[in-house]
């Protein structure tokens, strides 16, 4: 009981292995997080402001990269500090409200993804049906669900985070996750309704990708019988298809390294594996979609030459 205390600051172990690498560490990560912003907010942009952008594949798509927007926004600039200074910490709050971003970032994502995939579904194997079930306003409202409700889902489980005893201050992670900062906490019982929410939010986006793979066992069948839909399916479908492997897999390999944290790795490669959600779907999503999609690609070289 002695050693129950109430933390205003948590010190984040992450970086003590990188001293001497730091100036280049800083580099990459600045170099990163500007091409994440540059090509997803020119991305949003050029559908934002072009008319003939305002469709649901292309609305989705707008909401994807302003969600990768804001969850990058909860890491890359407290890493880039971090980089600099000679103590790394982050206060308790501060802390709860990264790793909110970065779930209900994750989430997100997922959520987005599941309605890619449907309204691709929709596209073509619907096609009759497609303008009536997807108008533009249902989808914009679909999006903004698929960030408020991860938001929510998420906020009850930073909730009982906070409420939590803490019996060390020292967390042995680059980012705050729930999952690191419940294994501080002095009293396992009281972990118990933690645990509970997080395997049904783990359950309910689980839903998601049966939705996702279900929408594509269609895509599939559909579009084996007909050239225009396999056409189709490789013009529209594959970017959705690339994005959804990549966050698959880093998601996959975060999980893996929270639930079984291997002591066999080197240092650096478990840190990348812990953040590197945030840095290759980032990237990659809004360049295979702007070089994948014609219309998209010809639209922004076509404002680059304009320039």
């Amino acid at each position: 009981m002695n050693n129950v205390s109430t933390f205003s600051v948590l010190l984040l172990s992450g970086l003590n292995e990188s001293k001497n690498y730091r100036s280049f560490f800083f580099f990459l990560s600045f170099l990163c997080y500007s091409i994440i912003i540059i090509v997803n907010v020119c991305l949003v942009l050029t559908i934002i402001l072009n008319n003939e952008f305002h469709e649901p594949m292309y609305i989705l798509l707008c909401a994807f990269c302003m969600n990768t927007v804001y969850g990058t926004a909860g890491f890359y600039p407290k890493f880039l500090w971090d980089l600099l200074s000679p103590v790394h910490v982050i206060s308790y709050s501060g802390c709860l409200l990264q790793a909110q971003m970065l779930y209900s970032f994750a989430c997100s994502d997922l959520s987005i993804l599941a309605l890619m995939a449907y309204d691709r579904y929709l596209a073509i194997c619907q096609p009759l049906e497609y303008h009536s079930v997807m108008p533009k306003q249902r989808v914009i409202t679909l999006a903004c669900l698929g960030w408020v409700t991860p938001f929510c889902i998420i906020a009850v489980s930073t909730f009982l985070t906070s409420r939590l005893k803490l019996c060390s201050p020292y967390l042995n992670r680059l980012i705050c996750m729930n999952g690191s900062i419940v294994l501080l906490a002095c009293f396992p019982a009281e972990t118990y309704v933690n645990n509970i929410v997080s395997n049904i939010t783990i359950v309910f986006y689980g839903l998601h990708s049966i939705v996702i793979a279900w929408s594509y066992m269609f895509l599939i069948k559909t579009c084996v019988s007909s050239l225009e839909n396999r056409r189709k399916f490789m013009q529209t479908c594959v970017p959705h298809l690339i994005s959804l492997l990549s966050f698959s897999v880093t998601i996959l390999f975060d999980v893996i390294y929270i639930r079984f944290e291997s002591r066999y790795l080197p240092q650096t490669l478990k840190y990348f594996v812990s953040i590197e959600f945030l840095i290759i779907p980032p990237i990659m999503n809004p360049l295979i979609y702007g070089f994948k999609l014609t219309k998209i690609r010809n639209k922004i070289v076509a404002s680059m030459k304009m320039k």
